[in-house]
């Protein structure tokens, strides 16, 4: 729909002016882009000249013509035309910008969105009630409900009028219900109001208008008197009438102190600023007992000042013989719970009862003899004296007309006399004697009528008389026929249901059939997310217009490419944005992941399509359709060698490719001397070649002499060219003596010239014991070795004590330094002694049996000796010495061998 000012100066000319509001913090501002103008460029067009020419214009027509002053009179009315439309559409401008302000600032599902505000007005809420719990027993279930409301005056589209299903905007008047706290429009409860009265009241009173008729909310049905039909706009508390507008409090607040009464009243006022719903829990501090009056006083909260110390009551009970035994509590003690055999009135029977009902009634006759002697009482288990015998006195006849004194054994007789009592119809009476008994049915035939009053009929007094006529008046719905038959006139309300649609345009009324208006639907819808874990409850009806929840979960949808979880984003309705994680799919010729961003579902421009045939043709606007494009050239930087591996530079992936970099060779021939002085070249690689600067076969060969210096002590040159790594060793042979000077040995050069100190004294070793003597008199024991014999003869001798009994085998250089020597012990002695003894006890006796034995013996000796002569002929052979041949064979045969392998492979090598 168009703005105002454009629908008045729509199509008068281009020079109109254009106007536009920019809302501001302190007003309206108004930018004109004609405005300016407009009084110049009307007369302009119409004089044909400058704004400043209608003057000349108008002065040269006066002068030339009798027509001037008329052309004079025609440019000023055009000018007062031109101004008034000016004016007009200024006007139109203005109102249109304010109208435009005003909704963009009180329009309640527009403001206050975004994640950052709602937290903090979560946070301020939560701090301004905090106080109410942070000390002894705050009970947070009675904030709840202020805090829901508070909540919804600052959420966006939460209020709503539950007559009209529209938001309750910041910049409208309204009216809360004292009972449920709801809001609603002040024009709508004002309807309401005067609906409800007008129904409740008669429309055929003749005081309509006049009585003081109530009218219930909408909601909590809570019913107001007439004198309390809202009629102005107040803030919460009541205090300021038209609160103004201030986007710092909360709307349709006045910003002051409550200071309503607390309900149930306790003597303090609310001490929140100005607030929609019930006030809090009193919060003040108040110093109470507990129920029982036990305990100390303790400081409370004035909400919470009642009290249990939960300790036994210990007050006496009804029954008088126990005591409470419940814990503190309010109001009065529960009843005796105890059991005992209690009496019943009469004292007949004895049972078991609660004490808290002592008094009981049995169920037999009392039985007692009355006072006249004759009778028995009647009545059931009861209290006191049985009384007189309801037979004594004077008694009347059964139609009590006449009264007779008879003793209580006779019976009163009839007194002949008719009845005249009145029958169950009310008119007539009975015609018979008088009887005992109840009088029969009234059998008099009169003419009755009907219940409605329509029709008459002679018949029995006892018989209703009902006729068949439909009652035809409307029922106090005004909708429906009364249809009952012979309706006396008071029509029962109306027991069908009401069954017309709600506002919610979802339900329909369940109440009775009703006049005017039905209820608001009682019913709530809750308007979820995409997701359905966030919502927002709302009056049925409101889900249409109300806008879903932002919500703050994480959105689950499964994602649409390739990638197993899509990125983290909020709960939305409609499609998801594009993913922009990273590809990762895996390249097929390099085996890469592909780093750019995902582009399975990229938007590209539609091509081929229809080409305009002419430039009268429109182009069409360009078509983008989603495709998975195939991933981009491998940009992941491969260190790559140069051709000659001297440098490795970064290259992409799809352009990796052997060069050169323009350098010199530089690797190491075969002779580990020189090096390739070729440019930047291809090396293949042999099995020989295993290092990085080896040269390959491409590289150049080096035709030098060996030019490497030769060991320490070796004087023979290297009979090789020039070669890699270290010559080959010195294989001369030469002549030394050993250590004892007694043996000529051979050794190659390489073996002395390489050989440490020990190395060398090994090698002039001749590895035979050394031939010196010790001036112990014993041989060297050590091998052919240099310098001085070590004395540390450590060969065993014997030595015996001065008796020969005692032996021991020492060292021979600790005998020599006399540092060991046995002496004879008192053993030794005793031996000595003894065998003296034997010895000459034995020979006297054994004289003669040696003699026996002495040609045995001899015999014996002389065998034994003949066995020593043997052993001593190859003692006396002569030993024969070896030649020199003899003693050095081996070693001569190894150094021709050598000498020989030496001299083939320097003639093999000077032939190559």
């Amino acid at each position: 729909m168009e703005a105002s000012w454009r629908q008045v100066a729509g199509g008068r000319g281009r020079s109109r002016g254009r106007a536009t509001a920019a809302p501001s913090g302190n007003g309206v501002h108004l930018r004109g882009a004609g405005v300016g103008r407009e009084k110049g460029s009307v007369g302009a067009v119409l004089s044909g000249t400058s704004p400043g020419g209608v003057a000349t214009t108008a002065a040269a027509g006066s002068r030339h013509s009798p027509a001037g002053s008329q052309a004079l009179q025609t440019t000023a009315a055009s000018e007062l035309m031109s101004q008034k439309k000016f004016e007009e559409i200024k006007k139109a401008n203005q109102a249109a910008a304010r109208k435009l302000v005003e909704e963009q600032f009180s329009s309640s599902s527009e403001e206050e969105g975004g994640e950052d505000f709602e937290g903090k007005q979560g946070k301020i809420v939560a701090n301004t009630f905090i106080t109410y719990t942070t000390q002894t027993d705050g009970d947070t279930r009675e904030l709840e409900r202020t805090k829901q409301y508070v909540n919804e005056a600052f959420q966006a589209g939460a209020m709503t009028c539950l007559i009209c299903i529209a938001s309750v905007k910041r910049n409208q008047a309204v009216w809360s219900c004292s009972g449920c706290f709801c809001i609603f429009h002040m024009p709508c409860i004002q309807k309401w109001a005067k609906d409800s009265q007008f129904l409740v009241s008669s429309v055929t009173d003749d005081d309509f208008g006049k009585r003081d008729c109530p009218w219930p909310c909408p909601k909590c049905r809570f019913e107001y008197k007439r004198s309390e039909t809202p009629s102005r706009y107040y803030c919460y508390c009541g205090k300021v009438e038209d609160p103004p507008l201030d986007p710092w409090l909360v709307p349709h607040s006045c910003g002051q102190v409550c200071e309503r009464e607390f309900k149930p009243p306790c003597g303090h006022k609310c001490l929140l600023l100005c607030h929609p719903g019930p006030c809090p829990p009193c919060p003040k501090m108040v110093t109470t007992t507990c129920y029982c009056k036990k305990a100390k006083p303790i400081p409370r909260r004035c909400s919470a000042k009642e009290w249990s110390c939960q300790l036994p009551c210990g007050q006496k009970l009804l029954c008088g013989q126990h005591k409470c035994e419940n814990p503190c509590h309010a109001g009065s003690c529960q009843p005796c719970p105890r059991v005992s055999r209690q009496k019943c009135v009469c004292g007949k029977k004895v049972a078991e009862r609660s004490c808290a009902s002592p008094l009981w009634h049995c169920d037999q006759v009392c039985g007692k003899t009355l006072p006249c002697g004759n009778h028995t009482c009647e009545q059931v288990c009861h209290v006191g004296a049985c009384g007189e015998c309801p037979r004594s006195g004077k008694r009347f006849c059964p139609c009590q007309k006449s009264k007779f004194s008879l003793p209580c054994t006779e019976d009163v007789p009839t007194c002949g006399d008719s009845c005249d009592k009145v029958l169950e119809c009310g008119i007539h009476r009975c015609s018979q004697r008088c009887h005992r008994g109840p009088c029969e049915t009234c059998r008099q035939e009169v003419e009755k009528h009907c219940r409605c009053g329509k029709h008459t009929k002679r018949m029995p007094c006892h018989k209703p008389y009902l006729c068949e006529t439909k009652c035809v008046k409307m029922r106090d719905c005004q909708k429906h026929q009364c249809r009952r038959k012979c309706c006396p006139g008071n029509c029962p309300p109306c027991d069908q249901n009401c069954g017309r649609t709600l506002g919610c345009r979802n339900h329909k009324c369940p109440s009775v059939c009703h006049r005017g208006s039905c209820y608001p639907c009682p019913e709530t819808v809750d308007v979820k997310c995409n997701c359905g874990n966030t919502k927002v409850t709302v009056p049925c009806g409101r889900e249409r217009t109300t806008r879903p929840p932002k919500c703050k979960e994480q959105c689950s949808r499964p994602p649409t490419c390739h990638h197993t979880s899509q990125e983290k984003h909020r709960c939305h309705f409609g499609s998801c944005p594009p993913c922009h994680q990273p590809c990762q799919k895996v390249l097929e010729k390099c085996g890469h992941l592909c780093p750019a961003p995902c582009h399975d579902q990229a938007l590209i421009k539609q091509t081929g399509r229809h080409q305009p045939t002419g430039p009268w043709e429109q182009p069409s606007e360009p078509a983008f359709i989603q495709t998975a494009l195939p991933c981009p050239p491998c940009q992941v930087p491969i260190p790559t060698e140069c051709l000659g591996k001297h440098e490795v530079s970064p290259l992409p992936c799809h352009a990796v490719g052997p060069y050169s970099c323009k350098r010199v060779c530089g690797r190491i021939l075969d002779c580990q001397n020189h090096t390739c002085i070729k440019e930047c070249h291809k090396v293949t690689k042999t099995d020989g070649c295993t290092g990085k600067n080896k040269a390959g076969p491409e590289c150049l060969h080096c035709e030098e002499g060996c030019s490497k210096s030769r060991p320490l002590g070796c004087l023979h040159p290297c009979i090789l060219r020039c070669h890699p790594g270290e010559c080959p060793p010195c294989v001369q042979m030469l002549r030394i003596k050993c250590h004892c000077k007694i043996t000529s040995l051979y050794v190659e050069c390489r073996k002395i010239t390489t050989a440490d100190v020990n190395e060398k004294n090994l090698l002039s070793c001749c590895k035979n014991q050394c031939p010196k003597e010790l001036p112990c008199g014993h041989r060297c024991k050590e091998m052919c070795h240099p310098g001085e014999c070590p004395f540390n003869c450590n060969q065993k001798v014997k030595l015996r004590c001065p008796c020969k009994r005692i032996k021991k085998e020492l060292q021979c250089n600790k005998v020599r330094e006399n540092q060991v020597s046995i002496e004879c012990d008192t053993t030794c002695k005793e031996m000595k002694q003894k065998a003296s003894e034997i010895k000459e006890a034995e020979a006297k006796a054994a004289f003669e049996e040696e003699k026996r034995r002495q040609q045995a013996e001899l015999e014996a000796f002389e065998n034994r000796l003949k066995g020593r002569r043997k052993k001593n002929r190859k003692r006396d052979e002569v030993a024969v010495e070896l030649s020199l041949w003899q003693k050095h064979k081996y070693y001569l045969i190894s150094v021709c061998g050598v000498v020989v392998v030496v001299f083939a492979w320097y003639i093999t090598h000077d032939v190559n």
